[in-house]
């Protein structure tokens, strides 16, 4: 959500992360093959998959011993995604519908991890939020990204320089994360993307600057993938995709306007980091403050100053080099 920091109210407008509502365990339970268009990118694929592939409790088992995927910690790390992305405490029946796992393997899991300290029971209640213990795993994935220390001051210049809000950000399977987010000093409104929300990978500027930074076959590889998880939603999507991220190969940078959420607008460009991954630098705003003009006239040119800074100094590579 955009908010005033005049105090004079709060803008209508709002910046949503992709994640699934407590409340939608009726939604997320009616999706098929034909019906998974309301649902997040992450949760169609899964649910897609859950339809699509039934593996016998055998198989599940000679698979943990071959070493190929231990069953019961990638479901209850399932689990652990899902209540990271509700917005309130969590039961285990929402849980079994949002995943499809049977409520008492859910109720078993839920119960390891309380043991484990990761979850919190509420008391009287059979619901879970996740425990202090969960930000010493994302603490030490924070604490090895040395690049976001090293970018941070190059993205408060851009931020200031532009006015806008800039946030850098991996890609987490079907989604763009954002690991650090910078706001301006001048802005009045900004944006509340914090550092753990999601991005859509097809309709974002910051998720299109992302795949024109990876080679073709790893590109074509995750269109693929986006292409089952988006369903009955893929040709919008395709529509305005394909040729954004032709712009963006030739270009060096992305944009979109309106196409995530009506109103916001952006351009991103991504780069690669010393170790071969990928990362993208995001900026924009509301329309008012980012009209497309501007974004492609005087934003766009000083977010490609900003990400050639960035990688001089990590020792990376911009997107915008990859096609030379």
């Amino acid at each position: 959500m955009l908010d005033d920091k005049n105090g004079s109210g709060r803008c209508t407008f709002a910046l949503l992360d992709n994640t699934i509502p407590v409340s939608g365990g009726a939604r997320a339970q009616s999706a098929s093959m034909n019906g998974v268009s309301g649902l997040s990118n992450e949760t169609k694929f899964r649910k897609i998959m859950q339809i699509t592939e039934s593996r016998p409790a055998s198989r599940e088992k000679e698979k943990g011993r071959d070493g190929e995927e231990v069953v019961a910690l990638s479901r209850g790390l399932d689990v652990l995604r899902r209540i990271a992305a509700a917005n309130a405490p969590v039961s285990n029946r929402e849980l079994a519908e949002w995943t499809g796992i049977p409520k008492p393997t859910i109720s078993r899991l839920t119960a390891t991890l309380v043991s484990a300290n990761l979850l919190f029971q509420l008391p009287d209640s059979e619901r879970f939020v996740l425990t202090a213990s969960v930000l010493e795993l994302s603490n030490g994935f924070l604490r090895n990204f040395d690049i976001r220390a090293r970018a941070r001051p190059f993205l408060i210049e851009l931020a200031d320089r532009t006015t806008l809000s800039v946030h850098l950000a991996v890609r987490d399977r079907l989604d763009m994360v954002v690991i650090d987010t910078i706001r301006p000093r001048s802005a009045v409104l900004v944006s509340r993307l914090e550092v753990g929300s999601r991005m859509d990978l097809g309709r974002t500027a910051v998720g299109r600057a992302y795949l024109a930074a990876l080679g073709e076959a790893d590109r074509a590889s995750l269109l693929d993938s986006l292409r089952i998880a988006s369903g009955d939603d893929w040709p919008s999507i395709d529509g305005s995709l394909r040729p954004g991220l032709e712009d963006a190969v030739r270009r060096g940078f992305a944009i979109s306007t309106g196409e995530w959420h009506h109103g916001l607008n952006a351009v991103a460009a991504g780069f690669v980091g010393p170790s071969g991954q990928r990362y993208a630098v995001n900026c924009g705003g509301a329309e008012y403050q980012a009209p497309r003009d501007a974004l492609l006239n005087e934003v766009a040119p000083a977010l490609l100053e900003c990400v050639a800074k960035i990688t001089h100094e990590i020792g990376g590579t911009p997107s915008a080099r990859l096609s030379e």
